[in-house]
């Protein structure tokens, strides 16, 4: 890869509360976002603008573009599992299309409803497309898992065993433990499989932040390896966030986690072995 970086440096961004390991323009940017969500008022959002090209970074503008989109567009749509027809998905080709179904952390080394829910919505997805793949991502998580079980091999169990659909169309990463992770080490077992789009499940609360992260991930992979499968929809599991408290934390984290992947560029993804089992998110 033109910029490999490993993905500690990455880990190691995360861990702090603020932006000041970005690049100087980066920060200013990453910080923008954070004050044009809770202030959409025209001038924070004309000074996100200027900050954004005068970066003058593909990657930059692509990540403006989406936070406005899933962020302050109200009328960005989520789509909901038992309310939403999966049919109804934007999916140009079945045969190039992957649903990417993010983890939750385990409970006693076991599947919480809310990840059983998840998958649930992802089966309902992919018995609508037969032609399309599914890709689990999460790891070994939760307190109490003495047995190591992950999510994405607790996911892909359940998939099979519980939701009928077939393991071989099944691709998991068993080491990521966070969002941002699942978002670097899926891309590997996209490009593998030659997945041209992509439309993330995960719970409804949480669909926005893996789109900004999966959506600047892939800006990243446009610049810098010429690959990037595109986010051409989303499918949630219906848990609403509890409260405009709930919502401002989970844009400030998809920011905080913005600023590793953008620091970090496209990683070490993992393996992309359609064996396993599942990870965190």
């Amino acid at each position: 890869m033109k910029k490999t970086v490993l993905f500690l440096l990455c880990l190691a961004l995360l861990a702090g509360t603020g932006f000041a390991s970005a690049e100087p323009g980066l920060a200013g940017l990453l910080e923008d976002l954070v004050t044009v969500y809770e202030d959409p008022s025209p001038a924070t959002i004309e000074r996100l603008d200027a900050e954004t090209a005068a970066l003058g970074d593909p990657v930059a503008s692509a990540v403006e573009e989406h936070w406005k989109r899933v962020f302050l567009d109200p009328d960005y749509a989520l789509l909901l599992y038992g309310t939403d027809d999966p049919a109804q998905l934007p999916v140009p080709d079945p045969a190039a299309h992957a649903f990417v179904v993010l983890g939750f952390e385990l409970k006693n080394g076991e599947m919480t409803d809310e990840l059983k829910g998840r998958c649930e919505a992802a089966a309902a997805a992919a018995r609508a497309f037969p032609g399309s793949i599914l890709v689990c991502s999460g790891g070994a998580t939760g307190q109490n898992n003495p047995e190591g079980h992950t999510e994405a091999g607790l996911m892909k169990a359940y998939l099979a065993d519980e939701c009928g659909i077939e393991p071989d169309r099944v691709f998991i990463d068993e080491r990521a433990r966070n969002t941002a992770e699942n978002a670097v080490n899926t891309f590997a077992i996209l490009r593998e499989r030659g997945a041209a789009t992509m439309t993330i499940v995960t719970s409804s609360y949480h669909q926005r932040r893996a789109q900004v992260l999966y959506n600047a991930l892939a800006a990243v992979y446009a610049r810098d390896e010429g690959y990037a499968p595109t986010i051409v929809g989303n499918f949630c599991y219906d848990i609403p966030a509890s409260g405009i408290s709930a919502a401002v934390s989970d844009a400030r984290l998809a920011v905080r986690q913005l600023a590793g992947i953008l620091a970090a560029g496209s990683g070490e993804p993992a393996s992309g072995e359609p064996s396993g089992a599942p990870s965190a998110s």
